[in-house]
């Protein structure tokens, strides 16, 4: 009996030491999902709430050569993100999530404020911020953290779910209220929403690496490999099937990085969309685009097989980027949108396409090629498009600042007048994704990869102490919505 009761004192006292050296577990509890959608939600939607202000902004610094601007700074701020994801996934792995969250986070909505401050810092800011500027990838590190291997796919759907929610529902909110009030309320909500982000980080959601995971690694240093964004790039080419897969995704992304970065300009400037248009136009391609991987995607799949949804996906990217660059009324750009849903069933179909192919201990190595590819083209993408834009000489000559509609028809009729095709970076995307097509082909369906690597994903789940991740295949992105800037 007392041996009995010297052991429940025994751990009474290291439960009572636990709770002292770890006091966020007394005020908030153990970590969980919800604090991550819940980080995720407050940073999209204070940038959703900028769409409309942000073309204007965007404007009025470059009025000359305002495409090729944008296209570079946005092309800036991929290139830092690629370049610096695997560099922070690591130092989380030594220091802990939540002090790299709570940077992320910072440095991501830090130039909301400098919009009306300060145009120029606030690009400048923009453009630097990708450095810092990759809270998915500290995101879905702390949610493998937290959650079992067979829940991991659940969680990262969630994750990527709240994500598209946020960009459905923001712009709408934004276009309104500066409508209405100005774009200077509207960059105030967004500035409070940031806020409140951060606060919420800093004060309610708990470490999810446990203690003794990071106070061990504290002996192991980091190494090259671990900080270098293009380790899980130079083994492409150690397989054939591997090598093919990655050349599709890199044809096929690039111009979709290039789209996410300029598309509600040119909307706005060439095919003389409102804002009110704009905030419609992403809630429409949002919403079908993820009926289109929740619903279609899986009977497509049972029905004609990963590689076919694969070549069906790119089919349909390749309609809606030519439909994007000739057309030149706001009907074709509503048609060509429930298209452009329908493409967003390629990369879930890639992944699963990587799961069949691969053996389950490689998982991680390939999915992690597959993400750097996509880092890769986050950066590229949108200064190709920028320079395509700049080359054929569309630009913002006249814009409505103010939202009234009386120089719309004028803008218009200037970026027709100067470019027989409205969108050329469209069409050569389209180029890009028919060789994305040809590759495509190619792939096997069934095949055994063999790449004898273990590599840490640089844009998704951070696995603590440097071991591979075999979680579930394409987990972190099977739900990717059209709309995502995974660099911001």
């Amino acid at each position: 009996m007392t041996q009995h009761n010297g052991k429940h004192e025994e751990t009474n006292n290291i439960m009572v030491v636990k709770n002292i050296r770890d006091p966020t577990a007394r005020r908030v509890g153990r970590a969980k999902v919800t604090h991550a959608v819940v980080v995720i939600f407050l940073e999209f939607f204070a940038w959703g709430l900028l769409t409309t202000p942000m073309l204007t902004v965007l404007h009025e610094t470059f009025p000359q050569h305002t495409f090729l601007m944008n296209g570079l700074i946005q092309g800036v701020k991929g290139l830092l993100s690629f370049m610096s994801a695997p560099l922070i996934g690591a130092l989380s792995d030594v220091w802990g999530r939540k002090s790299f969250l709570l940077l992320t986070v910072f440095f991501t909505c830090a130039p909301i404020p400098l919009m009306r401050i300060s145009p120029w810092w606030y690009f400048a800011m923009i453009s630097v911020s990708g450095v810092f500027a990759v809270t998915f990838s500290v995101i879905f590190a702390y949610v493998a953290d937290i959650t079992e291997e067979h829940e991991r796919s659940t969680a990262y759907g969630l994750v990527s779910a709240t994500f598209a929610a946020s960009l459905v529902t923001s712009p709408a909110i934004g276009a309104y209220l500066s409508s209405i009030y100005g774009d200077s309320l509207v960059v105030l909500v967004a500035t409070i929403i940031a806020v409140a982000d951060i606060c919420f980080v800093l004060f309610v959601v708990p470490e999810s690496l446990p203690d003794k995971m990071r106070l061990s690694s504290w002996g192991f240093p980091i190494t090259w490999e671990q900080a270098d964004p293009f380790a899980s790039l130079r083994k492409v080419g150690k397989d054939t099937t591997v090598l093919l897969i990655c050349v599709t995704v890199f044809l096929s992304y690039l111009p979709e990085a290039g789209q996410y970065s300029s598309f509600f300009l040119y909307l706005r400037q060439v095919i003389n969309f409102s804002p009110a248009a704009i905030a419609a136009f992403i809630a429409m391609v949002g919403i079908l685009s993820i009926l289109a991987q929740t619903l279609f995607l899986s009977l497509l799949m049972r029905t004609i097989g990963n590689k076919n949804t694969v070549l069906l996906g790119l089919g349909f990217q390749l309609f809606q980027l030519a439909w994007y660059g000739f057309g030149s009324e706001p009907w074709m750009m509503w048609a060509a949108g429930t298209v452009a849903a329908m493409s967003s069933i390629t990369f879930p179909a890639v992944s699963a396409l990587v799961s069949h192919c691969t053996d389950h201990g490689q998982q991680g190595a390939v999915q992690g090629m597959i993400t750097g590819i996509r880092g890769l083209c986050n950066g590229l993408g949108p200064a190709f498009f920028g320079f395509i834009f700049f080359l054929f000489n569309v630009e913002l000559n006249e814009i409505d600042l103010v939202g009234s509609g009386q120089n719309a028809d004028s803008a218009s009729e200037v970026g027709k007048r100067k470019s027989v095709i409205p969108g050329p970076p469209f069409l050569f995307g389209a180029c890009s994704v028919v060789l994305a097509l040809i590759v495509a082909v190619f792939i096997p369906e069934h095949h055994n990869l063999a790449v004898k690597t273990c590599t840490m994903q640089t844009m998704s789940t951070t696995v603590s102490g440097g071991q591979c991740d075999n979680s579930t295949p394409g987990s972190d992105e099977d739900v990717e919505p059209l709309l995502q800037d995974s660099s911001m």
